[in-house]
């Protein structure tokens, strides 16, 4: 059974049309497997990387967005497309919530990979399945690690606002409660700071780091685990009282590049996020000797994101639809 005229995953009836074909097909106890769509659409891991290099051309942090989808998707009921869910009559869209709400993007790339995968293979690949292939991809395209994307996941039925409120790691949250947030859904230390290396590219608004420049926990000081170069230029580029949208380099120096450089920026107190700064900074914390590990060692990384990339794609990923 076919269903066409799927164009984008951004709307329940859309998602909704998937996920009834591909209950047929896959009971509630089905093992994600990196083989699932080898007969229905051989050329699914293609297509996605072909849309996300083209997207590059003109965005060069549309990768960082785009593996922050999934993340995000994922700590949320699981990785089932749910962050692409737009409001309806019956549905508060997770993209209104705090962690999402102005910052989440790469909506219309995800519209165009499955508008290419449409054309393709028509109602055969799932929306969240999507989300999982292009983190792989746009990792891999910014000199990152490949890995085997495990797939058959079945788009969400709904959305789960307050969810996506409470359970997204905050960058101005605690080790202790990130930690609790990673636990939660099955995500031991090891792949807390393997997973926060995606941090490696991309961007962030002054709005989740100013907290840091000026009064820090209310102390009228800045971080104290803040580079004093980096907090000069930072509190030039984000004055008290100005703009939160404006943006700048997640990573100093290969702001564009997946490596091991967040690693080696945290050693110096040049993590940009609270949360980032806090894995080395924390004293005591086990997270220290890891980030250690990964600063001296890019190969060793590598192989422990992609690992975690794994453990997290697989969240929830034997439930029901909408349980």
């Amino acid at each position: 059974m076919a269903v066409t005229n799927l164009p984008t995953c951004d709307g329940l009836f859309i998602i909704g049309l998937i996920v009834i074909v591909s209950s047929m097909f896959r009971t509630s106890s089905a093992q994600l497997n990196a083989t699932f769509y080898s007969g229905t659409c051989p050329n699914a891991s293609a297509i996605v990387r072909s849309t996300i290099q083209q997207a590059l051309q003109s965005d060069a942090r549309i990768g960082a967005s785009l593996i922050r989808l999934h993340f995000h998707d994922c700590f949320v009921n699981g990785c089932d497309a749910s962050i692409l869910l737009d409001d309806s009559g019956s549905i508060q869209s997770e993209k209104n919530a705090g962690p999402n709400a102005n910052s989440a993007r790469g909506f219309n790339v995800v519209d165009n990979i499955k508008t290419a995968l449409e054309n393709a293979c028509p109602g055969v690949v799932s929306c969240s399945d999507v989300l999982a292939l292009a983190s792989e991809a746009s990792v891999s395209l910014a000199g990152g690690p490949s890995w085997t994307v495990l797939l058959g996941r079945r788009d969400g039925l709904t959305a789960n606002l307050a969810g996506a409120n409470s359970s997204i790691p905050s960058p101005v949250e605690s080790l202790s409660n990130i930690t609790s947030k990673f636990s939660a859904v099955g995500l031991n230390m090891n792949d807390l700071v393997a997973l926060s290396g995606a941090h490696t590219f991309g961007r962030a608004r002054c709005g989740v780091f100013n907290n840091r420049l000026f009064n820090f926990s209310g102390t009228g000081n800045p971080d104290p685990t803040l580079n004093s170069t980096l907090l000069s230029t930072l509190q030039q580029l984000c004055p008290q009282n100005g703009s939160v949208s404006t943006i700048t380099n997640l990573d100093l120096s290969t702001p564009d590049a997946f490596d091991n450089n967040y690693f080696t920026n945290l050693q110096s107190n040049n993590g940009l996020l609270q949360s980032d700064q806090e894995l080395f900074s924390t004293t005591g914390s086990s997270t220290i000797a890891i980030v250690t590990s990964f600063a001296s060692n890019q190969t060793l990384f590598f192989q422990a994101f992609a690992q975690s990339m794994i453990n997290m794609g697989n969240i929830n990923c034997k439930k029901v639809n909408g349980s």
